[in-house]
């Protein structure tokens, strides 16, 4: 039986692709490999003959493709935005809606975070510190210069620090749904207000009982959809469920 939640990736793809943006993978650093969907037009090709580099990581079985027959040069008429989605999904999933618009007018860069997307990394350091230099690496290495960061939820956290570690880079800061800074008493206080004990239980649901919980937490409007898609949800790897959960939480929250 066909996985409705995994059917939808190419056609996600191929729309994004159509607004003018490619996925584009660069090593930050032995062992740490980042992919950032970006302008199209800005990917110059060197040699058809090289082939892609793929290579894992201890801590990943996803298998990451490095392009070295492209680099990147930004198009110096159009201001860059990035978008950095929060923990919930993979970039082009969290800001699906925003890039056909964005595109128009600015160089649209949405970097997948580690241990997102197709990025991935050896390193056991987990911070929003860590993300944020990898991130402020990346965008170097893609020849930005300067660049307006959009951050959500956890990636405005990430933004912030980004900020501070990378000042010449980022010119502007447009945050939302997040804070400065995850505190043990903020997450504490925060989850007992839910009724979770941890954030892994909220965050991580194991069954269609807890995926429902998350989904009435995660959402203003109560949300309803069959137990076949609740399913669907729970049998497709970690990311690829909470990606697929904020494409719902968008949908009803932007159209409805």
């Amino acid at each position: 039986m066909v996985n409705l939640v995994e059917a939808q990736k190419p056609l996600l793809h191929g729309l994004m692709k159509l607004a003018g943006i490619k996925p584009h993978s660069i090593e930050i650093e032995p062992g740490t490999i980042m992919n950032f969907w970006v302008p199209s037009e800005t990917i110059i090709q060197k040699s058809k003959k090289n082939k892609k580099i793929t290579t894992t990581t201890p801590f990943s079985n996803n298998q990451c493709a490095i392009s070295p027959e492209s680099t990147t040069k930004p198009d110096p008429s159009k201001p860059v935005v990035v978008l950095v989605h929060g923990f919930a999904g993979e970039g082009i999933v969290t800001w699906q809606f925003q890039i056909g618009a964005l595109t128009k007018k600015y160089s649209v860069y949405v970097p997948d975070l580690l241990f997102f997307g197709g990025s991935i990394t050896d390193s056991p350091d987990r911070s929003p510190g860590f993300q944020a230099e990898c991130l402020g690496k990346g965008l170097r290495k893609l020849g930005v210069e300067n660049c307006v960061v959009v951050g959500f939820s956890y990636g405005g956290m990430v933004a912030f620090k980004m900020a501070e570690m990378f000042p010449e880079l980022v010119e502007a800061l447009v945050v939302s749904g997040s804070i400065l800074a995850m505190t043990d008493s903020i997450s504490t206080t925060t989850l007992n207000g839910l009724g979770f004990s941890s954030s892994s239980e909220l965050l991580l649901p194991t069954s269609v009982k807890g995926l429902k919980a998350l989904l009435k937490v995660a959402a203003y409007k109560k949300l309803w959809f069959p137990d076949r898609l609740h399913r669907d949800f729970l049998e497709v790897s970690l990311f690829r469920l909470l990606l697929e959960t904020v494409i719902s939480i968008y949908l009803f929250q932007e159209f409805y």
